[in-house]
C-alpha cells in the first residue's frame, strides 16, 4: 500500500504555551491553583500577544527559487522561537522569548531540504529543525549571535505514510508526520506504531527519532530506537539512506549515528519503522502501598518477571494526590496489559499478586479479556490517565501565577534508585525553600521500568520570584543536575539533551566519544549551520 495523507485540523495551537490555545485554564482557574501554592502572584500574568514582542524584520531574504517554501510572518516566527518547557513558557509570559527566527521554511520533499541547506550554508544561516515544537530542553531554539540569521526548518508539510508493508508489518513514513496523523493513516491496515509519548498529539516521527523519545509504555519496546528499520537523512555533505533490514551486524549502525542527534548532524526526512497489530485485549488495575519502599520493591519484582506490562507506573503519595489517584497518603501503582492476540487478565492477576506480596493493597479492577474490553473502570487508573493528559496545561496556568512548575526525568540502576529519589526530594526541596522562603513540593513517579533499573520522573512545584522565575528554575535545575551526577543517573531518559541539559551531558559522556561526535559534526556539517549548540560545539 502507498501514499496516504494526514487530515489537517482547523484548531489553533498556542504559540506561547502547551497544546491547543482553547484548552488553557482561564484566569479564574489559574488564580484558584495559585491560591493553593503560597508565594504566588495575586493575579495571573496576562496571556502574551505576538504584537507586543516587537519582532524585527528578517536579516536575510530567501532566493526566488525557495521563496514559495518560506515565510517571514511574525506570528509564525514567534511560534517557532522556542519549545514548551517551563522556562520557555515563562519567557513568553514575561515578553523575553530570546532570538526569534528570521524565517520559517516548510519543505515538501528531500530536494527542498537539500536546497534550503545549501542556501543556508552559503549565507551563514543557522538551521534549527522543527517538528511539533514540543521540546522541553531548549532543542528548537537558537541561542547566541554567531550566525547572520536563523531559519526554523518546519518538517510538518512532509506528513505522509508513503508505504505500508503489511507482510513485514512496517511502514515508510515522512518525518514531519504528527502522532495522530501517523496513527490515522495506519489504522485502515489494523496496524499501529504503538509509540505514545505524552506529547503524542503535538510531536512528529522525526522529532521522536532525533531525540530518542520514549513512549508511554513502561516495559518492552518503548524507546523509538526499538522501532527503527532504516533512516533517510539529508545532510550538508549528502543524503544518508540506510538499508531496510530486520537486523544487521555489519559494523556500527548508521542509524545509531542519527538517532538522538537532535538535528545537529542532519535532517531526518523519512524512516522505515516496525509496526504492530492493534491491541484487542486490555486490562488494568491500581494497587496502593502505604510504604513507598515496598512499592519500589514490588515494581522491581514485576519488571524482572516475564509479564511485560504495558503500564507499570508508580506514583508516590504526592504524585498520587496531585493526579487524584489517591488522597490517603498512599503511593499508587498503575498496572496495564494489552495484547493483539490473547486475553491478558491472567497476566494482570499475576502482576497484582506480585504487588500484594510486597505489601500492596489491591484497590479495584475491571479487567477485560475479550475484544470488547477497554480501559479499566478503576477510579485511580482513570484519574491518573486524565491528569496525565491535562497536566501540561495546568503547568502553564501555574506559570501565569508566577510559580515554578516543572518536571525532569532520569534513569539509574535499581541499587541507586532509593537513594537517588530521596536525595532529589531533599536537596531540590531545600534549595527551593532557601531561594523563595516557602516550602516546595517535589513529587516522584516511575514512568519506565527495566529488569536492571528504572526511570524516576520528578515534579517540582514552588513559589516563584516575581520577574526572576526563569533564573530560579535554572538554579533548582542545577541542584538537581548535581544530585543526578553524584548518583550516576542520566541527565535525561527520554527528553533529549537540547541546550538546557548540555552542561550535564558534557560531564556524562566519555571524552573519546565526544571527540568522535565532534569529528562527525565537522564532516557532515562543515559550515556549522545545523542546530548550533546542541550536543557539540
Amino acid at each position: 500500500m502507498t501514499g496516504t495523507t494526514a487530515q489537517p485540523t482547523s484548531r489553533a495551537r498556542s504559540w506561547w504555551g502547551w497544546g491547543w490555545a482553547d484548552a488553557h485554564p482561564d484566569d479564574a482557574e489559574c488564580a484558584a491553583m495559585g491560591a493553593l501554592l503560597p508565594g504566588t502572584l495575586a493575579r495571573p500574568l496576562p496571556v502574551p500577544r505576538v504584537g507586543d514582542l516587537g519582532i524585527a524584520a528578517p536579516a536575510v531574504e530567501p532566493p526566488g527559487s525557495l521563496a514559495h517554501l518560506v515565510t517571514a510572518d511574525p506570528a509564525d516566527r514567534a511560534a517557532h522561537a522556542m519549545g514548551k518547557a517551563y522556562r520557555d513558557v515563562m519567557r513568553a509570559l514575561r515578553g523575553r522569548p530570546g532570538r526569534i527566527p528570521d524565517l520559517v521554511a516548510r519543505p515538501l520533499d528531500d530536494r527542498d531540504v537539500a536546497d534550503l541547506l545549501d542556501w543556508a550554508g552559503e549565507r551563514r544561516v543557522a538551521v534549527v529543525p522543527y517538528g511539533g515544537g514540543s521540546s522541553v530542553t531548549g532543542g528548537v531554539e537558537y541561542r547566541g549571535d554567531a550566525h547572520q540569521a536563523v531559519l526554523s526548518l518546519d518538517l510538518t508539510s512532509m506528513d505522509r505514510v508513503l508505504e505500508v508493508d503489511t507482510e513485514g508489518r512496517s511502514a515508510r513514513i515522512q518525518a514531519g508526520t504528527l502522532g495522530p496523523g501517523l496513527e490515522d493513516q495506519l489504522r485502515p491496515q489494523g496496524l499501529t506504531l504503538r509509540h505514545f509519548p505524552q506529547s503524542f498529539e503535538f510531536s512528529t516521527l522525526g522529532g521522536w527519532l532525533a531525540t530518542r523519545a520514549g513512549g508511554h509504555y513502561a516495559t518492552g519496546r518503548t524507546h523509538i530506537d526499538d522501532f527503527v528499520q532504516s533512516l533517510r537523512v539529508v545532510t550538508p555533505a549528502g543524503t544518508s539512506a540506510s538499508w531496510r533490514l530486520p537486523a544487521s551486524g555489519a559494523g556500527p549502525s548508521p542509524d545509531r549515528l542519527f538517532l538522538g542527534s537532535e538535528g545537529a548532524l542532519g535532517i531526518i526526512t523519512e524512516a522505515w519503522v516496525r509496526l504492530q497489530e492493534r491491541p484487542r485485549h486490555k486490562a488494568s488495575a491500581a494497587v496502593a502501598f502505604a510504604d513507598f519502599q515496598d512499592a519500589l520493591r514490588a515494581v522491581r519484582a514485576i519488571a524482572q518477571s516475564d509479564l511485560s506490562p504495558a503500564n507499570c507506573r508508580l506514583l508516590d503519595a504526592g504524585e498520587a494526590a496531585l493526579s487524584g489517584a489517591a488522597r490517603d497518603g498512599c503511593a499508587v501503582l498503575v498496572l496495564g496489559f494489552e495484547s493483539a492476540d490473547e486475553p491478558v487478565t491472567a497476566r494482570l492477576e499475576r502482576a497484582v499478586a506480585l504487588a500484594r506480596s510486597h505489601g500492596g493493597r489491591y484497590e479495584t479492577a475491571n479487567a477485560g479479556g475479550g475484544t470488547s474490553a477497554g480501559a479499566s473502570g478503576d477510579a485511580a487508573v482513570s484519574a491518573w490517565r486524565s491528569a496525565f493528559l491535562r497536566m501540561p496545561y495546568l503547568r502553564d496556568g501555574l506559570a501565569r501565577m508566577g510559580a515554578v512548575a516543572e518536571t525532569f526525568e532520569t534513569a539509574a540502576t535499581w541499587d541507586r534508585i532509593p537513594g537517588l529519589i530521596d536525595a532529589v526530594r531533599t536537596e531540590v526541596g531545600a534549595a527551593a525553600l532557601k531561594a523563595t522562603g516557602h516550602p516546595a513540593t517535589v513529587n516522584c513517579r516511575l514512568t519506565h521500568v527495566y529488569p536492571d533499573g528504572a526511570a524516576p520522573y520528578f515534579t517540582v512545584l514552588a513559589a516563584g520570584r516575581a520577574g526572576d522565575e526563569v533564573a530560579l528554575w535554572d538554579d533548582l535545575k542545577a541542584v538537581a543536575g548535581e544530585v543526578l551526577h553524584r548518583h550516576r543517573a542520566t541527565i535525561t531518559h527520554h527528553h533529549a539533551v537540547g541546550r538546557d541539559h548540555r552542561p550535564d551531558y558534557d560531564r556524562q559522556r566519555p571524552e573519546p566519544f565526544a571527540l568522535a561526535l565532534r569529528a562527525a559534526k565537522g564532516a557532515l556539517d562543515p559550515r556549522g549551520i545545523l542546530n548550533p549548540g546542541v550536543l557539540v560545539d
